[in-house]
């Protein structure tokens, strides 16, 4: 007997988790086998990434090693092109699927998890796929990290002021989670590492937040959206609400109220869609492209198929308009992965299963470091204990106690120390240095945001950047 998971996040790794501890006899004896099909060979923890990104939290510390979790299960490290139920097989490319020239796996299963998660959702905006960057991975938040760090070297070294001025300038588009909270981790670790630079005060720096909706943070309600929307803009952030990104080409944001930003650094966090996949399988679609389910979090009419998370449209039984789905997002996520894991052991034992049933308990958002917004069980709380119990709430759901361990560590020695301020850009093209060295000449591109070499040496009279001038003797 074969489960296949496919999707290695926060519904993926739980479920396989909780299989892996229930069926853990049938596992060693080989009665039972359970693979996991997912892109990468860990699990992230989304929540971090903004702290990952201000260099709070160690990126290694954000993601959980699958192979290491799960032990008893086979990982396969490689992408689910297409589901046949009607067949009961999978097709998946793999790292070495161009190389051996054998094509793509066909994975027979008795029962599937299709877990895939989401993908940015992003909008025909001219410019947007050749500046754009994303905010939803950890390679994509240390990307961003190092990049935001490395305009600030640019603006301090460069010595035309249009150059200054786009470099100390970030826009950043969507007012939820993602790009609310990496807006103010980064502002917060920006406005610090600019005590470090003898030409760049914090007030030369202009951050922009785009939302085409009339609030953000709406999870955390009205009240303690407006909360944040004057705590940022008490912060010099420029908050632009019912306003939309109308083109970020050459480097221009210009927004749908005419306003023009010349930029180095657009975020794109304006939400998210389901994953292709599910448009390569035979299983149903709601009109917004994702799995059609039922309470018991089963693929309606599909027998053996199970789905859960932001792949899922799930009947949420506790809502009092009937119809209304549970929102895609990690709360439900993590306790559905536990119902679908039950449901799957009872489908194999012949036993009943149980529906899904969980009534929202609020939301919790970082602005930064010692500030926040929450709004859980009725109760509003904002500032310092908005933000102690967004760390806490967040601690005790990160997995495995490892992590918890780690994550604890980190947060100590950061308030008993100095913020680290150094970008590591030059890991976006490791092989560089060695290619130049090799006489490769530079074969790999320069990285986004870096200046090209000046052709000559003259200075402008009125330097806005730059050294400061050599003391006379």
């Amino acid at each position: 007997m074969r489960i296949l998971v496919v999707g290695g996040g926060y519904v993926g790794m739980y479920t396989a988790l909780r299989l892996q501890r229930k069926l853990k006899q049938r596992l060693k004896s080989g009665d039972a086998e359970i693979v996991v099909v997912t892109p990468e060979p860990y699990m992230t923890y989304q929540p971090f990434l903004p702290e990952a990104a201000a260099g709070s939290i160690s990126p290694r510390h954000v993601v959980v090693p699958l192979r290491r979790v799960l032990n008893l299960c086979t990982i396969v490290i490689g992408e689910a092109e297409r589901v046949d139920h009607a067949k009961r097989t999978a097709t998946v490319t793999t790292l070495a699927t161009a190389e051996d020239g054998t094509g793509a796996l066909e994975i027979g299963y008795d029962e599937i998890v299709i877990a895939p998660g989401s993908v940015s959702r992003t909008l025909p905006v001219p410019g947007l796929a050749d500046f754009g960057i994303g905010f939803k991975t950890v390679e994509e938040a240390i990307g961003l990290r190092n990049h935001v760090i490395e305009q600030m070297d640019i603006a301090s070294a460069t010595r035309d002021p249009a150059i200054r001025d786009a470099a100390l300038t970030f826009v950043f588009v969507g007012g939820g989670y993602a790009g609310v909270e990496a807006l103010a981790e980064l502002e917060d670790m920006a406005r610090y590492t600019a005590r470090y630079y003898h030409n760049i005060k914090p007030t030369d720096l202009r951050w922009i937040l785009v939302e085409a909706s009339d609030r953000i943070l709406p999870e955390v309600g009205e009240a303690m959206g407006r909360y944040a929307v004057g705590e940022l803009r008490g912060r010099s952030v420029d908050v632009r609400l019912e306003t939309r990104l109308e083109t970020c080409e050459d480097r221009v944001a210009v927004l749908s109220d005419g306003s023009r930003f010349p930029t180095r650094t657009l975020v794109w966090t304006a939400g998210v869609k389901p994953a292709p996949l599910l448009s390569a399988t035979d299983l149903p679609l709601t009109e917004r492209g994702r799995l059609r389910c039922t309470a018991t979090l089963g693929v309606a009419g599909m027998p053996h198929a199970w789905a859960a998370g932001d792949a899922a449209a799930v009947p949420d039984l506790t809502a009092a308009e009937p119809g209304k789905e549970t929102a895609p997002n990690a709360q439900h996520a993590v306790r559905q992965a536990k119902v679908l894991a039950d449901n799957v052991l009872a489908t194999l034992d012949g036993r009943p299963v149980k529906e899904y049933r969980h009534k929202y308990a609020g939301s919790v958002a970082s602005l930064g470091l010692h500030k926040g917004v929450a709004h859980v069980y009725g109760r509003k709380l904002k500032g310092y204990p908005a933000w102690l119990m967004h760390r806490t709430y967040h601690l005790s759901r990160v997995p495995t106690f490892n992590r918890k361990a780690r994550v604890l560590a980190e947060w100590t020695l950061a308030g008993l120390f100095k913020r680290e301020i150094v970008s590591l850009g030059s890991l976006e093209h490791p092989r560089a240095e060695f290619e130049l060295a090799a006489g490769g000449g530079s074969a790999t591109p320069p990285r986004p945001g870096t200046l090209p070499r000046p052709e000559t040496d003259e200075r402008p009279e009125d330097p806005p950047g730059g050294l400061p001038p050599r003391p006379s003797r």
